[in-house]
């Protein structure tokens, strides 16, 4: 059999793989290339080494977003408490909770985390799940530890452009950020992520302090310091998304008996409490019988984040320059529009005059080490970032190995992100293959999972000769459907049933074959 195996990765501790050409019938291939992960996934140490093995690597099988959230708490069930916390969040490891999925449940159950209403993926489901663990277990949460400074948001660089890239037709704003890495000391890969932190919108932030009645020059305490109350709200704290214990003290300090209610449904997540997707201007203009000390509610709110994007460019291509794909949030709301703390300031208010504090995320998302190594990246919308990073920097090497794109949006003639470089690299060689999908262009709507399905049986004979498959982009839908897809073409075209399918995703997962950016 041994004669049969190719190495899916040269050098130390490979995972092999069974070749499509060997003498197996799809399933028999696809359980073997899943027990042959499960056997080589590890760290692989001499034959002689010590006689005491090592303790097993713990596992953790409700770690996948494909999951609904009674699956991942049933298979917690059992297990401590931080584990059983953790099976309710996303599972998306998106970093918008300032922690991972493990930590944040972590932090919760030591005490050293309060907040129960970070996970915004999640949303409220993750919010109610995690108070009814906590309800069963009280005793084991410790309390609070005291907060700390705030850790530097990163380096300075230099804004340089935001260019739109979405047509004038187009609903949606999507832009080109360019930033000038230039003496900044930061490197990155293409895969990596980009932190960049930026300040709420000026005139929200006045907003809130007319609504406090407050001096937008007193000083407070934010991130470990004394600050005037205008920055400390600017540029120190969260105000587009209180947290569950705001909502708990602003009904403390109500003295008026219906807000106090109200806002104690908002913090228990109910159902139909309103005002829903409320930000800090929201609440004190609709509970204006709520005003706790000042210094109080600035200490309930939430340290102010980078957000964090996946890097568009290689550096091959733009040296001592990262490119962003960033997609404007804006809606209106109660009459009133709530934007997206960085995508806003990036599109309308960043100067080259003004540094912005930036960091780089390293990635597990990464080319094959093989050049010759089959790619499929499915990315529609902004989640074209990191393959546009990736199709550059093979551009720039001057390789060709085959490249398998699937992008989608609403419309061709608007909504097609860097169309030309795309077209371009399919021109050369560099991008194999371009499957397209327009969900408004068409009577039916049409997504990057029906394009998959279309070409189920490519798809399966390029899993099967080794490829990569990649995806990036919203994981509650897209993501989720990409990978139904997925499991559809294992069951379809490698003969499959439901559980071996899971099995050779799994498998591919272990090999490093299947990767995922979502958010």
């Amino acid at each position: 059999m041994n004669a049969i195996i190719q190495q899916a990765f040269p050098g130390a501790a490979p995972v092999p793989i069974i070749p499509e050409t060997a003498p197996f019938t799809p399933a028999q291939r696809a359980w073997l290339n899943g027990f042959l992960a499960g056997l080589y996934g590890g760290s692989a140490g001499p034959a002689n080494a010590s006689a005491t093995p090592p303790a097993p690597a713990e596992d953790f099988p409700w770690h996948d977003p494909a999951l609904e959230l009674g699956e991942r708490l049933a298979l917690a069930e059992g297990r401590p408490l931080p584990r059983r916390l953790m099976a309710a969040m996303a599972q998306l490891d998106c970093g918008q909770c300032g922690y991972l999925c493990k930590t944040y449940a972590e932090a919760i159950a030591s005490g050293a985390e309060s907040s129960l209403a970070l996970c915004v993926p999640g949303a409220k489901a993750t919010q109610k799940a995690l108070k009814a663990l906590l309800a069963e277990a009280p005793a084991a949460v410790a309390k609070p530890a005291p907060s700390a400074p705030a850790k530097p948001a990163g380096v300075p660089v230099r804004f340089v452009s935001a260019s739109r890239l979405t047509g004038a037709a187009s609903d949606k704003d999507v832009r080109h950020v360019v930033l000038d890495l230039s003496g900044s000391g930061l490197a990155y890969e293409p895969g990596d992520s980009l932190s960049v932190a930026a300040p709420n919108d000026p005139a929200l932030v006045a907003a809130v302090i007319a609504a406090l009645r407050a001096d937008p020059e007193a000083e407070v305490q934010a991130a470990g310091a004394a600050r005037p109350l205008r920055e400390a709200l600017a540029h120190h704290l969260d105000i587009a998304r209180p947290l569950d214990r705001t909502l708990d003290l602003l009904a403390g300090a109500a003295t008026h008996a219906p807000h106090a209610a109200a806002l104690r449904a908002l913090a228990d997540g109910d159902d139909g409490a309103q005002p829903d997707s409320a930000d800090l201007l929201d609440l004190l203009e609709a509970f204006p019988s709520a005003r706790p000390p000042l210094q109080a509610l600035l200490d309930s709110l939430p340290a102010l984040k980078p957000r964090l994007y996946s890097i568009a460019s290689s550096p091959l291509a733009v040296p001592d320059r990262v490119d962003l794909c960033i997609g404007v949030v804006r809606e209106e709301r109660r009459g009133r529009w709530r934007d997206g703390i960085a995508s806003t300031h990036l599109a309308y208010r960043a100067t080259p005059e003004a540094p912005l504090m930036a960091q780089v995320q390293t990635s597990h998302f990464r080319l094959p080490a093989d050049a010759a190594t089959p790619v499929i990246m499915v990315g529609p919308g902004t989640g074209i970032a990191p393959f546009r990073a990736f199709l550059q920097h093979r551009a720039a090497l001057g390789q060709t190995g085959r490249s398998w794109l699937f992008f989608g949006d609403r419309h061709r003639a608007t909504d097609f992100l860097f169309a030309d470089e795309i077209e371009g690299w399919r021109g050369a060689g560099v991008l194999t293959r371009l499957s397209l999908a327009w969900s408004r262009d068409g009577r039916a709507k049409d997504y990057v999972q029906h394009r998959m399905a279309e070409e189920a049986a490519d798809l399966w004979r390029w899993l099967q000769d080794g490829a990569h498959f990649y995806v990036c982009g919203d994981a509650s839908r897209m993501a989720k459907d990409v990978d139904a897809a997925l499991r559809a073409i294992a069951r379809s075209e490698g003969g499959l049933d439901a559980d071996q399918a899971r099995d050779w995703i799994v498998a591919l997962a272990r090999q490093g074959r299947y990767q995922r950016d979502v958010y």
